[in-house]
């Protein structure tokens, strides 16, 4: 039997995460040998993984039911059963938490999405949340709205663990770090503790070039010089933003502001590869994974994705290869008439939407379910 692919990337500094959660993968033991034999090291969740969970099966059911009998309202029973959920899950991942200091071994619950505009409201579930949940090893998905910047910043400079979620565009990650940064800064400076304090930036990378790829297309039946930098960039920009955005974490995390910190028990916010199930079928099924396998990343992966990097995955490092090409691609986009910046601005925004759609539709399956 071959190598494990997935278990190599561990040696290459990469955390495979798993993007899903459903009670019957925790009851049934199927997280466990995933941790064990796949070598899984962290979960995420998000509303619209909720939303499938509990809307399309019944495993949830009786819960449900003997909620709505205690009386309790929608939300109230949204939260008990996704709360259960990441708890048990983070009992699975404790071992590998202490294992590892504190690196691994993360559950992610996420805020309301309706909050992605309101600070205080941010903060304030955020707290909520980590205080129901009484787990070390999770993190609080906070979005990477500039909205929720000082929240990101005032909930690290409390211990909170955060991850930064439905992050697209460089400028914005930069901002995205400096919270994280200036978050413990403001604990350093009231003599509190940095060790175990954990963070990730969740850089989303399929819709940018599900957005992006459509535009370049329309050069790609002319002649000239900018159909030559069309096929050069054509599903390129996703990989290129990631590569461009290890750069940045590498400038600042390898900085002397930051040493300071280190030299403080402080972890590094390491970035994490969202939205890695690839969109396009003229793609790899694996192309999210196969090029941004670099030192202290994080990918979360769907299982299907799992099951096809598992079959025929071959893992070497490459985040740090063709830095200049990716560096080109990026700023070739005006030629065609392209503002990357403009563009993450939309997938951030369509992002929030999306989420909010999925929230408000696990609501209504909820008020369904209750009737029953």
């Amino acid at each position: 039997m071959k190598d494990n692919p997935l278990k190599k990337l561990e040696t290459l500094g990469q955390s495979i995460w798993l993007d899903y959660i459903r009670r019957e993968l925790i009851a049934s033991g199927e997280l466990q040998r995933l941790i064990e034999e796949d070598g899984i090291r962290g979960m995420t969740s998000n509303p619209s993984i909720f939303e499938k969970a509990i809307a399309e099966s019944h495993i949830y059911d009786h819960d449900i039911h003997n909620l709505n009998l205690q009386k309790k309202d929608v939300n109230s029973i949204y939260e008990t059963l996704s709360q259960l959920d990441v708890q048990n899950a983070a009992d699975e991942f404790r071992n590998l938490y202490e294992k590892t200091d504190g690196k691994d071994g993360y559950v992610s619950l996420e805020v309301n999405p309706h909050l992605a505009h309101d600070t205080k409201g941010t903060i304030e579930e955020a707290r909520r949340l980590w205080t129901a949940l009484n787990r070390p090893n999770v993190l609080i998905k906070v979005p990477a709205t500039s909205d929720c910047l000082p929240a990101i910043q005032q909930l690290i400079s409390e211990g909170i663990n955060v991850n930064v979620t439905l992050l697209f565009g460089l400028p914005r990650y930069r901002q995205v770090a400096e919270a994280y940064i200036a978050g413990l800064e403001e604990r350093v400076a009231h003599r509190k503790p940095l060790k175990h304090i954990a963070s990730v930036a969740s850089f989303f990378l399929s819709r940018i070039d599900s957005l992006i790829d459509p535009l370049v297309e329309k050069f790609l039946e002319q002649d000239g010089e900018k159909t030559e930098i069309a096929k050069k960039v054509h599903g390129q920009i996703a990989i290129a933003s990631a590569k461009a955005a290890y750069q940045i974490y590498k400038e600042i995390f390898d900085s002397d502001r930051f040493k300071k910190l280190t030299d403080k028990d402080a972890l590094v916010q390491r970035l994490l590869w969202a939205s890695t199930s690839t969109k396009n079928s003229d793609y790899s099924d694996i192309k999210y994974i196969e090029s941004l396998i670099g030192p202290d990343t994080v990918n979360t992966v769907p299982l299907k994705t799992i099951d096809a990097y598992r079959d025929h995955g071959d893992p070497k490092s490459r985040l740090v290869q063709d830095i200049e090409e990716a560096n080109w691609a990026i700023e070739r986009l005006p030629d065609l008439g392209i503002n990357i910046n403009k563009l993450t601005q939309q997938l951030e925004d369509e992002g929030i939407k999306k989420f909010d759609e999925s929230f408000d539709k696990l609501m209504e399956s909820l008020t369904k379910k209750s009737s029953e």
